[in-house]
């Protein structure tokens, strides 16, 4: 069984020799909020509720262990997506009509319906045995983690996928709706289902936690992490493009390219010429 040193070791390793500009996020889902390690922190312990991207945003960026429940967190949708509160179905619909994210009620039924497969209906009952999550920077994480999300760029994503699926297995399945991406995908959905997810941050990423543009990122379970970090750069051997990446340079050009590369040439031909009368 892998130890806490051993996740810290594995996020330095990846953190370092992916180049990335903020920390993987080790996450560990609780059942109970006696799980939640001393100093760990909590919004609600200093008046203030915060949504599950943003913990990941201070998780990565700031480098803070935050512990979110329920009563922590602001975006009561994905408190309810997760299990930690129970309300029906059609209360969980109605919430996003008034949100109007969708065209009509059939719409948005289809896309709690895409939410539910991602999960799988065999798994719904486990996810009402936890209450919350603890989330910390991996390399120095404060908890065995379930899942760990990792932001960077798409080409950071390539040397992860490169890697995950070396052997020809772990192949990230994803579907995309542009909404609860970092929180159900990169957290909850490969802690439940053991399965890789790419993520394109959403609505709440982009307006809440301050993703940058460029972002993109992959939820994975937390056990695959080891498998990341030894196979990384592998893919290809020598063909590998590395990191940084090696693209690839037009070879054999000359001053001709252009018109006026072309015409500078000329100008310094003929300057050479004078000079060496």
């Amino acid at each position: 069984m892998k130890t806490l040193d051993d996740y810290k070791k594995a996020g330095q390793e990846l953190y370092h020799r992916l180049h990335f500009s903020t920390y993987p996020v080790a996450i560990k889902y609780i059942k109970d909020v006696s799980e939640i390690p001393q100093g760990v922190l909590r919004p609600s312990a200093n008046g203030q509720k915060w949504s599950l991207c943003q913990a990941f945003t201070y998780a990565r960026r700031w480098g803070w262990s935050v512990a979110m429940t329920s009563d922590d967190n602001f975006c009561t949708p994905s408190s309810t997506t997760h299990g930690w509160e129970d309300i029906s179905p059609e209360d969980q619909i109605q919430s996003q009509m008034f949100q109007k994210w969708h065209k009509n009620l059939e719409a948005e039924k289809k896309r709690a319906q895409q939410g539910l497969n991602m999960i799988g209906k065999d798994n719904l009952g486990r996810l009402r045995e936890y209450k919350g999550f603890v989330c910390s920077p991996l390399p120095e994480t404060v908890v065995v983690p379930d899942s760990v999300l990792v932001y960077g760029t798409g080409e950071n994503m390539t040397h992860i996928i490169h890697a995950l699926t070396y052997e020809g297995e772990n192949f990230p399945t994803s579907s995309f709706s542009g909404f609860g991406e970092s929180c159900h995908k990169g957290g909850l959905v490969p802690f439940i289902t053991q399965t890789p997810q790419v993520v394109i941050p959403g609505m709440g990423d982009r307006a809440f936690s301050g993703t940058y543009d460029y972002e993109v990122a992959i939820g994975l379970p937390a056990s695959l992490l080891f498998l990341v970090v030894e196979h990384l750069f592998m893919s290809g051997e020598r063909l590998n493009m590395g990191q940084p990446v090696r693209t690839l340079l037009p070879m054999g050009l000359t001053e001709t390219i252009t018109p006026g590369f072309k015409f500078v040439r000329e100008k310094m031909d003929e300057s050479r010429k004078k000079s060496n009368r």
